[in-house]
């Protein structure tokens, strides 16, 4: 332990005293995490202990099923359905670990062979699209991004498989601070690569500095040597390849050629090896020459920082078998679904973004038409695996209340973190118990419809078990059972109190205020890193609008807060984040087709106004709040009905 001044002992007590959270350079000194050698040191760096112990505020939060695509179809033997995860995937990546959500229980948790991420690791002025637009925000950088990554590198390490591998994908700027990160979580001996995607274009003269080309890949290894690994090789062609060494070929008496060598006996030696490379492939080096997707490629998805998918076929194939299971958390356009998918490999993909959730969705869904990774010139033809959409941290409360009843109650013990405790005191049924020991009962609504949660009941139910338990109580009941506003009601020495459903916040049980991510109203911050914390349930935003001559007019859009039944105070548009447009719905499957952002449809009128060509007879809209809220509709198209 690090020796205390006499003023750090007294502000210690202080805090002791009054039962306050000590700051986190403090819990360093008295509990220091030993380093073999170095570490990197920052602004806002937890111990790996607090982080997996949610001091960070940040918990897991239970999984909502919103839609199975394909589910007639079973894609593994052991059931297995590939996962879209619509939330922050710091809690998600907790809900892996704490492995007890029913939906993914002993299904992920150290069965993750291959995790690839690429995350934002650039600001609003290091990157510009091809039409000017920015694929960055400027509000995480330095210090904060880099422990933004590291405390879900820390969950990700602890969900591999023991025989697991990761990737970490970034650029310049930062590869080295987050190579150190890397080495204090996964061990400087498990870093196997530091790969070079050297991806060309256009070369530019003006610079005051060498053009940059290239971007970083970090591979680790959970363990040292039990790990898959398949060497790639490139493909050689004869001739490049002898004009490369500046040899000339020679062609023998049997027709085979063979690069010319200065005497008999290297003439030998080099037959037999050139042969060899031109039929196997040249093993692959540490410098990827792939390059970046260009503007017209038919795998392009409109995402700003899409990844090519020959890129991600040479990590997957080379680490992985068919059959294990790949993860990105970091989910953008979905590239690492895709090849997974079209590789046979199991998948997992997350992203925190609206944008992204549904162009990961289109791209599975119309899979067939893009290209094969065998063949460039044909499609993939194979049939699409099953896969669901899941919600994380945010929740349809429709869905909620018509789950059956034993997943109901599996749900709201996950979202309040009670763990599952089957026991009774004086006759009456608790069903789980919280980590500080006191019970908790699930109030159930199906078999109270003309009651409540109220005075005459908790006056009945204490009467029976006020004397048997400790000071306090906790109840999980719908919102609108529960016939009091304050958090808890006290009789006695017990107080009663109210876990809400949709929820309201006591303060007290959480380290931090709850605060949902707020989606991006343009196309300069889709990659936006913010944490979620907490959960929430959706509430739809109020929409009036019209559809007229190919043209959706939003005359005016109310959002709520999270949780509460105010109207956000926002003036007219400004809680609209973006527009999402299937032109030709066919009154099933939603398949984007156009994207437009509230920064770039609303105009000085207060009205935004959606121009849509080539429309079907349906076109269905869903109108996303900057909470992430839906609301949907759908205009008949009376031209295209003739």
């Amino acid at each position: 332990m690090t020796k205390l001044s006499d003023r750090e002992k007294e502000f210690l007590i202080e805090k002791l005293q009054k039962g306050e959270q000590l700051p986190d350079d403090f819990k360093y000194k008295l509990f220091p995490t030993n380093q073999k050698e170095y570490e990197l040191v920052y602004a806002g760096k937890m111990r790996k202990e607090d982080i997996l112990a949610d001091e960070d505020g940040v918990t897991a939060a239970p999984l909502q099923i919103e839609r199975t695509y394909n589910g007639e179809r079973e894609s593994y033997p052991d059931g297995w359905k590939n996962m879209i995860v619509f939330g922050d995937n710091l809690q998600f990546l907790k809900t892996i670990y704490k492995n007890e959500d029913p939906l993914i229980k002993d299904k992920v948790k150290g069965k993750v062979k291959l995790i690839y991420i690429d995350p934002p690791f650039a600001t609003e002025s290091d990157f510009s699209g091809s039409q000017g637009q920015k694929a960055y925000t400027d509000k995480t950088k330095d210090a904060d991004f880099i422990e933004f990554l590291r405390r879900r590198l820390i969950v990700a390490r602890e969900i591999l498989a023991p025989d697991g591998v990761i990737f970490v994908h970034l650029d310049w700027k930062k590869a080295h601070y987050v190579k150190v990160i890397l080495d204090e979580i996964f061990g400087e001996r498990n870093f196997k690569n530091n790969i070079t995607w050297h991806y060309g274009g256009r070369m530019m003269h003006h610079l005051k500095q060498f053009n940059r080309k290239h971007e970083i890949i970090l591979f680790y290894t959970k363990m040292k040597d039990n790990y898959t690994f398949n060497m790639p090789n490139d493909e050689v062609d004869f001739d490049e390849y002898a004009k490369s060494r500046h040899e000339k070929i020679h062609i023998a008496k049997d027709g085979r050629r063979y690069l010319l060598a200065p005497d008999a006996n290297m003439e030998r030696t080099t037959k037999q090896y050139e042969e060899d490379i031109v039929a196997k492939g040249r093993a692959v080096d540490d410098v990827w020459e792939i390059r970046y997707i260009r503007g017209n490629a038919k795998e392009r998805t409109g995402y700003p920082t899409q990844k090519p998918e020959a890129l991600i076929q040479r990590i997957i194939e080379s680490t992985t078998d068919k059959g294990d299971l790949v993860f990105d958390f970091f989910g953008g356009s979905g590239t690492t679904a895709a090849v997974a998918e079209k590789l046979n490999r199991k998948w997992i993909t997350c992203d925190i973004g609206k944008y992204s959730f549904y162009v990961i969705q289109k791209r599975l869904l119309t899979i067939n038409e893009s290209k094969s990774l065998i063949d460039k010139k044909k499609s993939y033809s194979e049939r699409l695996r099953c896969f669901t959409t899941f919600n994380t941290g945010l929740y349809d409360i429709e869905r909620l209340f018509k789950l059956q009843r034993q997943d109901y109650q599996d749900f709201v013990l996950n979202l309040f973190e009670v763990s599952p405790k089957l026991k009774k005191i004086a006759g009456i049924e608790f069903q789980g118990e919280r980590k500080d020991g006191y019970d908790v009962m699930i109030w159930k609504y199906w078999e109270h419809k003309d009651a409540a949660v109220d005075e005459d009941y908790l006056e009945i139910l204490h009467k029976n078990i006020g004397k048997k338990v400790g000071d306090r109580i906790y109840i999980i009941a719908p919102a609108n059972s529960v016939q009091f506003i304050d958090d808890y009601y006290e009789i006695g020495n017990v107080r009663y109190y109210f876990l809400k459903v949709p929820y309201q916040i006591i303060q007290e049980l959480h380290k931090e205020k709850f605060k949902k991510f707020r989606q991006p109203t343009s196309s300069s911050n889709v990659n936006s890193l913010e944490n979620a914390v907490g959960f929430h349930f959706i509430r739809q935003p109020e929409v009036k609008s019209s559809f007229q001559n190919g043209v959706i007019t939003i005359q005016d859009f109310k959002a709520y807060y999270p949780d509460e039944d105010t109207l956000e105070d926002i003036p007219g548009l400004d809680a609209l984040a973006m527009v999402v447009i299937d032109k030709n719905y066919n009154g099933n499957e939603f398949l984007m087709s156009d994207v437009f952002f509230a920064s770039d449809i609303i105009g000085d009128d207060g009205q935004a106004n959606i121009s849509l060509e080539n429309c079907g007879p349906k076109i269905s809209a869903v109108y996303i709040d900057i909470y992430g809220n839906e609301f949907r509709e759908v205009f008949t198209n009376k031209i295209a009905n003739g």
